[in-house]
């Protein structure tokens, strides 16, 4: 009860301008002391608070108060936070607070005192995902980090890339316009609708490699089902073949427990303002480190450069507030921790997606067996056109939901957080079940 005190005491105020020295604005949530806390503090009553994953998976004391650490808008039921996810108050107020003081005297205060500090952020993010900071380049989002993957091997004329029909319509694109341009060859494998068989997945991809298979793109989370692939199998194959794997974990990483060094991947992108909450316009590309001189950098770098991965930074002048501001986003993640996030998400997925099920009519197409997926799932329900749906949710009930048509499938992808509360899952249940009984009417 204590540990439940002090957390509620501190979360979801402004502490990142009181650790800056800036004056606090305490009526946000008032009356609730802030005690000057910093984001270190916040995490370390996070962590204190006693339990199993499992446990604290359904504890909804402590989920209510993890909530209290947003300002996200209860007048809304926003169930696509695998789109962009809100950040926590205090890691606005972070970016706030920098993007102030950047602003003061830029060619000093952005490029001599800030600019600096990103190090740190990138050492930090290296050392939670268990690679080293050399490796670790801090990018706009996971389409960026993936098209320095995608735009930067040498390819020749019917040189062939092999990925899937489910995997990421901008990523496919970045092929597809290397097709037109280079005389290159795209061959997109089916998969199998929210499998689970590991072998299966594992023997798709190797059955399509050829002799000409110079590359691959393999999603380590599918983003219209929220499947989960075997990556750390399908790159080992494909290592013992000689066929490079680009991984695209824009919905995988702080969304579910695990670190890139598990993986044993050479290059792996994602985004970092969905599941770790991070500022909008944010994500990170690890390449190893033997293998950064040999891929080209999106925008030029000087040959200096070559085996640097601050080479796929080159980008130009922008603003740094927003990348200091990882760093409160991967305190919060660590005091909520990998393994308490993963089962609560898992938890609300079930908590909707069983309820759903009982109901005639309802597919879920994503698999519910431990591992295969997390917190993101797709449903359909027979007859009803998916943007139709969506329109009439968001209408009628102002739950916020995507809707998913592909030729495999279609359905609802519904991706709840953090501070999704289950009673908001119940009324996105009840909607639905009306849907399914009534089809959409009044």
């Amino acid at each position: 009860m204590q540990n439940r005190r002090r957390f509620i005491a501190t979360v979801g105020t402004p502490v990142a301008l009181a650790a800056a020295g800036a004056p606090l604005r305490a009526s946000v949530f008032a009356p609730q002391p802030t005690h000057g806390a910093t984001p270190a503090a916040v995490a370390a009553r996070l962590s204190n608070w006693p339990g199993s994953p499992e446990r604290i998976a359904t504890d909804e004391d402590f989920w209510f108060e993890v909530g209290r650490a947003f300002t996200v808008d209860r007048s809304l039921i926003n169930l696509n936070n695998g789109g962009v996810s809100p950040a926590p108050l205090l890691v606005q107020d972070a970016m706030k607070a920098h993007l102030d003081y950047m602003n003061k005297a830029p060619a000093y205060t952005m490029w001599g005192v800030l600019q600096p500090q990103k190090e740190s952020v990138r050492a930090r993010m290296a050392r939670a995902w268990g690679v080293d900071p050399e490796e670790v380049a801090i990018t706009r989002n996971a389409s960026e980090g993936l098209q320095i993957c995608q735009q930067g091997f040498n390819l020749q004329r019917d040189d062939e890339i092999l990925t899937s029909t489910q995997d990421y319509p901008r990523m496919l694109t970045t092929f597809r316009q290397r097709v037109r341009r280079e005389g290159v060859v795209l061959n997109e494998i089916e998969l199998r609708v929210g499998s689970s068989d590991i072998r299966d997945i594992v023997s798709r991809f190797e059955r399509a490699i050829t002799p000409r298979t110079k590359l691959m793109l393999v999603s380590h989370m599918i983003n219209i089902t929220g499947q989960i692939l075997p990556v750390k199998e399908i790159v080992a194959m494909a290592r013992a073949k000689g066929v490079p794997v680009i991984v695209d974990g824009a919905h995988a990483l702080a969304h579910f427990d695990f670190r890139i060094s598990d993986l044993d991947c050479d290059y792996y992108a994602t985004s970092l303002h969905k599941w770790l909450f991070a500022p909008i316009g944010t994500g990170l590309l690890y390449v190893r480190r033997d293998r950064i001189t040999d891929l080209w950098p999106l925008m030029a770098a000087p040959p200096e450069m070559n085996g640097d991965i601050r080479k796929f930074e080159e980008i130009g002048t922008h603003p740094i507030a927003n990348f200091l501001a990882i760093a409160e986003a991967l305190t919060f993640h660590q005091g909520i921790g990998g393994a308490r996030k993963q089962a609560r998400l898992v938890y609300l997925r079930d908590y909707w997606a069983t309820r759903l099920l009982s109901h005639k009519g309802v597919t879920l197409h994503t698999s519910l067996d431990a591992g295969a997926a997390c917190g993101i799932a797709t449903v359909e329900i027979a007859g009803i056109e998916p943007g139709a749906l969506a329109g009439w949710l968001f209408a009628r009930h102002h739950i916020i939901a995507t809707p998913i048509t592909h030729p495999q499938f279609r359905g609802m992808r519904v991706a709840p957080s953090v501070y999704t509360t289950t009673e908001e899952l119940d009324r996105f249940v009840d909607a639905m079940a009306h849907v399914a009984s009534k089809g959409l009417t009044e």
